[in-house]
């Protein structure tokens, strides 16, 4: 797992930043960071960071492929044994440079609640 006070990232790669037509801010302080986020079928996301863990709340799902911001496939839902379901809590370390495409027919929607530091 990445250290978020280890990430060198660009600022520029922030969600938010790279990415505003897919992360909604919904709030922040000096502690936490909550984003809406919203991958419609057939989308794909800009290039683009997380710099903080987090616990990520499933609203809606469809298959995805996350890539390396060179394209590689860091992971394809399509051949992931385990499937996340709406409604369903998850645990996310800092996300380096990547980018998602929703290869599904469903919307994917997800709550991040980004603790900082």
């Amino acid at each position: 797992m990445i250290n978020a006070s280890e990430t060198t990232w660009p600022k520029e790669l922030d969600a938010m930043i790279a990415a505003p037509e897919h992360h909604t801010l919904l709030m922040e302080n000096d502690r936490v960071r909550v984003l809406d986020s919203i991958v419609r079928p057939g989308e794909s996301t800009p290039v683009h960071t997380h710099e903080w863990s987090g616990v990520l709340y499933i609203l809606g799902i469809s298959d995805f492929v996350r890539y390396d911001s060179k394209g590689e496939i860091l992971f394809d839902s399509r051949e992931s044994a385990e499937k996340t379901t709406p409604g369903q809590a998850i645990w996310s370390g800092p996300l380096e440079p990547h980018y998602v495409t929703n290869v599904g027919e469903g919307e994917i929607r997800v709550i991040s609640i980004e603790l900082k530091g």
